[in-house]
């Protein structure tokens, strides 16, 4: 029997539902009711019980899961033993776009020149929620995420990174001169804003409501997938945005961009380290970690060795 019926229940149970388990798969929600019914066929047990709003696994069907979610490591074990035959680790990480953009590169300078000869590389920039789907589905290793507080990483082994200070940038053609703005000026503006999803855009929500405003009180507003992109929006006075200080610390120096805050407003997020617990913690992946603390100009943390241990039990 093929593994992906048994990753379908894993992924239909913990969505608890047929329709989201078949977004996260790109399938039908036909097919994953199929997959489902064709494994309660073959072990003559009812696996989910359907008659809630929420699907939720049978007394049968924890049996199931279990058992299929070890099934699911050792195939993800033996496919990474695999892909070092010849000798090369392979580590694939994601990111949030801001520390993807900012900090990745001095990561990966470094980490390159001590381990170029051993590692195969991959990384994507993802949303928080993708970043944790895919340690989920064990497409990768490692994520770094600048998030909001309501991000659950609980079961990932995790190390907390210095928070990202978010500020409001605008060009000086707007005349917008003052460093603490009013909220009802910046409310006039037009707003330059990430996707939904994003935890810079989140926080801004969040910040609003806490005030009893709203993102549709502004006069308009463009959204944007491409951090870069919209960047340079703002400086060419096209509107506002709420964006990492980090990311426009050369326009700010230059004067191409204006910083302002808002009186009341948390103007910072959480910025964490995750790592998938399937992945044993091989010195490969401790010099990541490490390259990620050298580029905080921070000391990598105590616990790491210790870490090391934890993953190999």
């Amino acid at each position: 029997m093929e593994t992906v019926y048994l990753k379908t229940l894993v992924v239909a149970a913990r969505a608890g539902s047929f329709s989201k388990a078949a977004t996260q798969l790109c399938i039908t929600q036909s097919a994953v009711s199929q997959r489902v019914k064709f494994l309660e066929d073959r072990y003559g047990y009812q696996l989910l019980d359907r008659s809630g709003s929420v699907l939720a696994p049978t007394e049968v069907g924890r049996i199931v899961l279990d058992k299929a979610e070890r099934i699911l490591l050792i195939e993800k074990e033996l496919e990474e033993r695999l892909k070092q035959v010849g000798g090369k680790m392979r580590l694939s990480l994601c990111c949030t776009p801001t520390f993807g953009i900012v900090c990745l590169p001095q990561v990966l300078n470094s980490f390159v020149l001590q381990n170029a000869d051993v590692v195969d590389l991959k990384f994507l920039l993802y949303s928080p929620e993708q970043a944790i789907k895919g340690l989920h589905d064990n497409e990768f290793d490692i994520a770094v995420i600048e998030h909001c507080e309501d991000l659950e990483l609980a079961e990932f082994q995790t190390f907390e990174l210095p928070r990202d200070e978010l500020i409001f940038i605008s060009s000086p053609t707007l005349n917008l001169t003052e460093l603490e703005i009013d909220l009802d000026t910046l409310l006039r503006q037009r707003l330059i804003a990430r996707k939904e999803g994003c935890s810079s855009r989140k926080l801004l929500t969040l910040n609003l409501a806490a005030q009893g405003r709203s993102l549709s009180e502004f006069r308009s507003m463009i959204i944007y997938d491409d951090l870069r992109l919209m960047i340079d929006t703002v400086v060419e006075g096209s509107g506002i945005a709420f964006v990492s200080k980090s990311l426009v610390s050369r326009q700010l120096r230059e004067g191409t961009l204006r910083g302002h805050r808002v009186n009341g407003f948390c103007s910072s997020r959480l910025r964490t380290l995750v790592l998938n617990r399937n992945r044993h913690m091989e010195r490969i992946l401790q010099n990541f970690v490490e390259c990620v603390y050298v580029s905080f100009a921070l000391a990598p943390p105590a616990s790491l060795g210790s870490a090391d241990k934890a993953f190999r039990k």
